[in-house]
Formats: C-alpha cells, structure tokens, sequence
C-alpha cells in the first residue's frame, strides 16, 4: 500500500480520491452492502465517533481530519459489512445499533467472536496491515457505522506517532474482551455467563431493572458460547436469583443477587 504523506494539496486530494473509490467499490448500486445507502454525518454523530476509544485521546485537529475524510453507512439487519478474508481497507465505529464480528468453520457451523454496539470500533490492527480480514462483520440490527479509510489514519500515524497509542489501546481493549470472554468460558457455569451478560445491560448498581435484550437469543447463546437450548436452561436457572424473561425483556428484580451469583465458586451451582 503506497502511504500519502499530508500536508500538500494534492496529496489530500489522492487520500480524498481513494476514499471515494473505496466507497463506490464496496457501496454502488446492487452491491450486497449497504442498502440504506450513505449519509451526511449530522454533530450528534460526530459526537459519538468523538467519544469512541478510537479518537477520544487523538488531538482534535486529527479527529477533525479523520471525521472529514469518514464514509457514513446505513445498515439494515442481516446486512454483510464486509466478509472473512476480503481485503481489509478501513476502520470501523459503529455509532448507533449492534454489530457481529464472526467465522465460519469449515463445516459451515458460525462462531461468534465479539458483538459492538455504539461508540466501539473494530478492525484496526488489519486494516493497517492492508491484509484480509480474519472474520466477517454483520449488521444485527438497523445500525450506523463510520468507516475510516486506512491510508488515511496511515498518513496522520507518519504526521503525528501519538495517532498510533490511541490505535494501540483500543487494539489492547479487544485482546482484553477477548482474554475477558476465554476466562468467563473457562471459570464460568453458562448460567453465570448469562448473568453476567445481564448485568452488563443494567444501568443501576442496585435494587432491579428492566432490560431489553439488543439482540435475539440465538445470537446471545453464541457470544456467550452455548447453544440455545443452553442458554434456554440458563434463563430458568436464573428464576433463582430474581430474572424473569418475557419475549425480549429480561425483568431483573435483585441486581446485587445476580451479581453475587455471576461472582461465586461455580463448583457450588
């Protein structure tokens, strides 16, 4: 991959250009991505990429850069954002909606290997390697995602090296979900996985809530690497401890309960 150096004029131009073409190419009509087409990002998005891990710690004249030179996509659900081994070309944040990174085995089974939501980014450490991508990524729901181009979060790294420590820490906030998701699989009963995933929906320390699962259980028995009769048999063991399913909510009536059961030996469930 050829790095543009910034600062001349035709230099942007050339960064500007392959943008462009890089959007035509994987966004023209007909194509099987983006079918709600682009958009003009408005300031409440640009708010959001701001305060993603991704920009939040660059200085703002290259926040301002990286927002400029941004292509905004509209995804429904089940759109493909980009596919295993496809070449990887940008970095991506998503700003409103759900996200899947996945694989598929060879015998066709899908694992699932991360799920994003709002103000979370992905795709760093092989975009700027310019090499495929290790796994696909799947609108899970109606979503908006900023794509980066690539050379230009390059040139801004040749420009300004601090470019790469914010690059870095939200590449190390993956391998630490990651580590996070093998030890749960490790020390964890499927039950506990539930709770804690519940937990991490709730938006108090104490008492209960009501909370809407983001997506549907297939995809939730999945991320937590169960099967979905599992995760069924999960949910009733959790009657226990105050959590009442219905459809897609999850009533939660003791959070310091669930938490207490999310936190204990799993040799004494």
């Amino acid at each position: 991959m050829t790095i543009v150096k910034l600062g001349a004029g035709k230099d942007w131009c050339a960064v500007l250009s392959f943008g462009i073409g890089w959007a035509k190419q994987m966004y023209q009509p007909g194509n099987r991505q983006g079918k709600r087409g682009t958009f003009v990002a408005h300031e409440a998005q640009k708010a959001i990429a701001r305060q993603s891990l991704l920009l939040k710690s660059m200085p703002e004249q290259h926040i301002d850069t990286l927002l400029s030179h941004a292509i905004w996509r509209q995804y429904d659900r089940g759109e493909t954002i980009f596919l295993q081994e496809e070449e990887a070309k940008a970095v991506h944040v998503v700003l409103a909606g759900w996200v899947k990174l996945f694989r598929m085995s060879p015998t066709g089974a899908e694992a699932v290997v991360s799920v994003f939501t709002r103000g979370e980014s992905f795709g760093e450490a092989v975009a700027l390697r310019n090499v495929p991508y290790p796994v696909s990524a799947e609108a899970v729901s109606a979503c908006d995602v900023m794509h980066i181009p690539s050379p230009v979060l390059l040139s801004l790294m040749r420009e300004d090296p601090e470019i790469g420590v914010s690059i870095l820490a939200a590449t190390f906030t993956h391998l630490h979900s990651l580590v996070a998701q093998l030890e749960q699989l490790k020390a964890q009963t499927g039950a506990q996985r539930v709770a804690e995933f519940l937990l991490t929906l709730c938006d108090s320390e104490t008492d209960g809530c009501d909370v809407a699962l983001p997506y549907d259980k297939m995809l939730i028995a999945g991320r937590l690497g169960m099967k979905p009769e599992s995760l069924s048999r999960a949910f009733s063991r959790l009657k226990t401890v105050g959590v009442k399913i219905i459809r897609n909510h999850a009533v939660i009536s003791d959070i310091e309960g669930l938490r207490d059961y999310a936190e204990s030996d799993p040799t004494e469930k």
